[in-house]
């Protein structure tokens, strides 16, 4: 039997996710993809787990993107596609209440990249490097990219991004806003330590309405996201 190609390790009130193909700067093909969106699932379904961190294993990449070699490799076209719909990866990140923080080491690109960014929080090491490069291969980013980075981006900025393909250092991300803390590498895991077991400190249902009202009111107008947040608070109080 091959090994998980993700890791689930807990620590209390946080879960740790590690994408584990090391070798393969930690592609996502589609059984990791299988892997981690179960396990998304169970962490969705798990009222005690407060927050959760996401990162690579070895030392060189977060995630350096799809496996390019599992492209077309589904027994047919509307197999691969249902597999997708049925396991929305990228569906389950985007809703989910639980805090997600992204430990970025070495290489996000594309769909590692993409990955961080559903996160709500990205810490970096010094060292790591960010790119969607998809339109340099000929097409275009396909778990959310055009989309995702566009809500963390001016627009100038990230169509720069997603039609140059040209990465980003960390200082770069930084600057950016795209990471809220950089570290050196050696720092990368107590620190994104301490900002999950921080999270997981707080009032469990005030955080996840928190996130609510912040995720959803983002595509309401404003008049819309106000009302949200009122019926968050007042569920909150009555609760």
């Amino acid at each position: 039997m091959p090994p998980p190609y993700v890791l689930a390790d807990r620590e209390g009130d946080v879960l740790w996710l590690t994408l584990n193909r090391p070798e393969r700067l930690n592609a996502v093909h589609l059984a990791m993809r299988d892997e981690l969106w179960t396990m998304l699932e169970l962490l969705r379904l798990d009222p005690t787990v407060r927050a959760c961190v996401i990162r690579g294993a070895g030392d060189r990449a977060f995630s350096a993107g799809a496996d390019i070699t599992d492209f077309g490799s589904a027994p047919s076209y509307i197999e691969a596609r249902a597999a997708r719909l049925g396991r929305d990866l990228w569906g389950v990140m985007s809703r989910l209440s639980v805090p997600l923080v992204a430990a970025i080491h070495g290489f996000a690109y594309g769909a590692g990249f993409e990955m961080s960014m559903y996160c709500d929080f990205r810490i970096a090491s010094t060292e790591a490097r960010f790119a969607l490069p998809e339109v340099t291969l000929g097409y275009i980013p396909s778990a959310g990219g055009t989309q995702t980075v566009v809500r963390h981006l001016p627009r100038s900025e990230a169509l720069r991004l997603v039609t140059t393909g040209e990465p980003l250092t960390a200082t770069e991300a930084y600057d950016l806003g795209l990471v809220q803390q950089l570290v050196a590498p050696e720092e990368l895991e107590d620190a994104a330590r301490a900002l999950a077991n921080g999270l997981a400190e707080r009032d469990l249902r005030a955080l996840r309405a928190t996130k609510r009202a912040v995720r959803d009111g983002l595509d309401l107008t404003l008049d819309a996201g106000l009302a949200l947040e009122r019926r968050l608070a007042f569920a909150r109080i009555a609760g």
